[in-house]
């Protein structure tokens, strides 16, 4: 993972370029690599078991950061009018970049401290742009790895990518700890609202075509889940060949195309799939003492 260092097979988080939050909360913890496969390509994925929020301390600093200097001036206690950050991870609107979409209502500056971090991730930002609709302001970056000149594919890079603009977001607006399911473990203010898992997960899987099929979730968001989900996809034989990571408040929106043996997914395999990824998204609530 990009924002880990290896040490022997493991990954750690003691790298200089992972967000300092995470370095501080979980210090040197390490992971055992798993293998997968994501767009055709065996990839290492990280042992996410123990990354859960659950025994993480919240920040203790009630300091405002503000990204670039500037201050926006508004409250950080103002629950009411905090607007729902949104973080976008698309792969498939550019065949040769991966896009990344932040929104915070009308409160983001240039984000010069985010694409910094991003650069430390051995990514460059090739293209970058503005819009504002009735949602807000919308900054979108067109994403390569530095190395290669290519888009980001692997699914421990992307992921990466996701947690350094949400760590970003709670230091340089930490108003936003209280819409963001990161925010109970890094954030100065809890969510106010608790997701029940059951009731936000939602799968669905449909034909898009002859060769792939286009699978849909939502659930509650947590660190780690992009690669738990590819994780869980590919150990079914199951290709994960492109799609979208949308992270709403507490809400993770997945769109990814899969296929298997290059073929859309037949009614009985997308019954394993769809039972798997419900099964594993509801583990964390299961008593495992039960068993």
């Amino acid at each position: 993972m990009a924002m880990a260092s290896a040490s022997g097979s493991a990954l750690c988080f003691t790298d200089a370029s992972t967000p300092r939050a995470i370095r501080r909360e979980f210090g040197a913890l390490c992971f055992a690599p798993r293998k997968a496969t994501f767009g055709f390509v065996d990839k290492t994925l990280m042992n996410l078991d123990r990354l859960r929020l659950s025994g993480l301390k919240p920040r203790a600093s009630n300091a405002t950061a503000v990204e670039n200097g500037k201050q926006d001036g508004r409250s950080a206690t103002d629950s009411d009018k905090v607007p729902t950050p949104v973080v976008i991870i698309d792969q498939d609107s550019d065949p040769d970049a991966t896009v990344l979409e932040v929104t915070f209502g009308d409160r983001l500056g240039a984000l010069l401290d985010t694409m910094n971090a991003l650069k430390n991730l051995g990514l460059n930002v090739v293209k970058a742009n503005v819009y504002l609709d009735s949602s807000g302001k919308h900054n979108k970056f067109a994403i390569t790895r530095a190395d290669s000149g290519r888009k980001v594919e692997d699914p421990e890079l992307l992921e990466a990518i996701r947690l350094t603009v949400i760590n970003n977001l709670l230091e340089f607006h930490p108003e936003s700890s209280s819409q963001l399911a990161m925010g109970a473990a890094f954030g100065v203010l809890p969510p106010t609202e608790q997701v029940d898992v059951d009731i936000a997960t939602h799968i669905s899987i449909v034909d898009d075509g002859q060769d792939r099929s286009l699978l849909y979730i939502e659930t509650a968001d947590r660190p780690g889940l992009l690669v738990e989900l590819v994780k869980i996809i590919t150990d079914i034989s199951v290709a994960v060949e492109s799609g979208e990571f949308d992270t709403e408040g507490l809400l993770a929106k997945v769109k990814f195309h899969v296929s298997y043996r290059n073929q859309a997914l037949i009614k009985p395999l997308q019954q394993v799939l769809a039972n798997s990824l419900r099964y594993f998204l509801r583990r964390p609530a299961t008593d495992e003492s039960s068993f």
